[in-house]
């Protein structure tokens, strides 16, 4: 535990169109914390690349104290962008941001927020947690990259977590490593929060089309599922599914079925089609590229399949995203 006259100083760097939940997930307990504590070891400074204000994803305007170049000297910086967030200066800003970890500072990303981080260089050779429905995209951007469904990962001194709910549990860490567990286990109570996840939890992934997520479903189905999920770009059989789960088949589309409500290649279908989207939403990718990533053999079937899935073609979708962007490239929805 931490001197009284000791203080944790966190950065939280927004770009336009960050989810806001992120930001408050991680300053309230930390609030609180001081609060419960009667210290002030918790501060924290809201930042933006030139210190002009930011409107979030809920279009709520943020009032940052303090430019990055100017930003005074912080423990953390924790980098909050909706996948496409980008510095409008991106040489400045990538090249302080490596600044800033070359002197000590311990960064990261929430949500979204991994991606400038990956664009600034600084998640080579790391492993950093990126949320299930920005995985894709994620992957097809940065395939150096080691990506892991854990909800926290703190890898060295890079910390990412995958949401706003991670964000939480990622100060609930910080909250038990400078004040111990019994003020972290009061700061969790206090806001009614159920369970206190490490790090080590993978996150939770709704079945396509199914009232359940991944960790309620049968053994054979959920590795059926890993299966599928690990082979989006070159498609798999489902007989050789079937063989390498150990069942047949016949088997294999009653389990299904029963679980998810569908046949095991109308599952796959819809994970491929939930890739095609995040590709879609998320990248600047042409529709050829994205229908070849996504095991289509051309643009015209990913149109197809995408049309039936969503009701509209890829290059609709995208436009219509479009429509609700803060700006070029920062796209909504955020997590």
């Amino acid at each position: 535990m931490r001197p009284e006259n000791k203080n944790i100083h966190l950065g939280f760097l927004i770009f336009p169109g960050f989810p806001m939940a992120c930001l408050t997930s991680m300053i309230e307990p930390l609030r609180a914390a001081n609060e419960i504590s009667d210290t002030q070891i918790f501060s924290w400074t809201l930042i933006s690349e030139t210190g002009a204000p930011v409107e979030a994803s809920a279009k709520v305007a943020f009032f940052p104290s303090v430019g990055l170049a100017t930003a005074p000297e912080m423990d953390f910086v924790f980098l909050l962008s909706p996948p496409m967030g980008r510095f409008v200066d991106s040489r400045h800003g990538n090249a302080t941001l490596r600044a800033l970890a070359r002197h000590g500072t311990v960064l990261g990303g929430i949500s979204g927020g991994v991606f400038p981080l990956a664009r600034a260089g600084l998640l080579d050779g790391h492993v950093c947690s990126v949320h299930w429905c920005y995985d894709a995209a994620f992957r097809d951007e940065f395939p150096q990259i080691t990506a892991t469904d854990q909800v926290i990962m703190r890898d060295r001194r890079i910390y990412t977590a995958s949401g706003s709910g991670a964000a939480f549990d990622l100060a609930l860490l910080l909250i038990e490593q400078e004040l111990g567990a019994g003020i972290m286990t009061e700061v969790a109570c206090w806001f009614q929060h159920p369970m206190v996840r490490a790090e080590d939890v993978r996150q939770r992934v709704p079945v396509v089309s199914a009232a359940v997520t991944g960790d309620m479903l049968p053994d054979p189905v959920a590795r059926a599922v890993a299966i599928l999920t690990e082979n989006i770009e070159e498609p798999v059989s489902m007989v050789e599914v079937a063989d390498r789960v150990g069942i047949s088949p016949r088997q294999l589309e009653r389990h299904f079925k029963r679980t998810t409500g569908k046949s095991p290649s109308l599952y796959y279908r819809g994970l491929r089609m939930a890739a095609a989207r995040q590709l879609v939403m998320y990248s600047n990718r042409a529709m050829g590229d994205i229908a070849l990533a996504c095991g289509y053999a051309n643009a015209a079937s990913l149109n197809q399949y995408y049309r039936q899935t969503y009701g509209l073609s890829p290059a609709e979708d995208r436009r219509k995203i479009n429509m609700f962007r803060v700006r070029d490239n920062a796209p909504v929805p955020s997590i």
